[in-house]
């Protein structure tokens, strides 16, 4: 997936992939699953797929600061 944010590029494709997070299992309607990403200029970001009653609806790629990613 890739989305623009404030001019900047993030691409799942491009980015390395550092860690992954999954909230309950495969078709529980509240689960999910987030990943976090670091790209070659060294920022960072999330994507998050998940049910119709989750965090992430729909998929989508949020841009964090790298003390959230430290956190992550």
């Amino acid at each position: 997936m890739k989305k623009t944010i404030n001019k900047k590029v993030y691409n799942t494709d491009t980015a390395t992939a550092v860690k992954t997070n999954t909230v309950s299992y495969f078709g529980d309607p509240a689960g999910y699953e987030e990943t976090l990403y670091k790209t070659k200029k060294g920022d960072f970001f999330v994507y998050g797929v998940g049910g119709a009653e989750s965090k992430y609806p729909e998929e989508t790629i949020v841009a964090i600061t790298a003390d959230e990613a430290e956190n992550f």
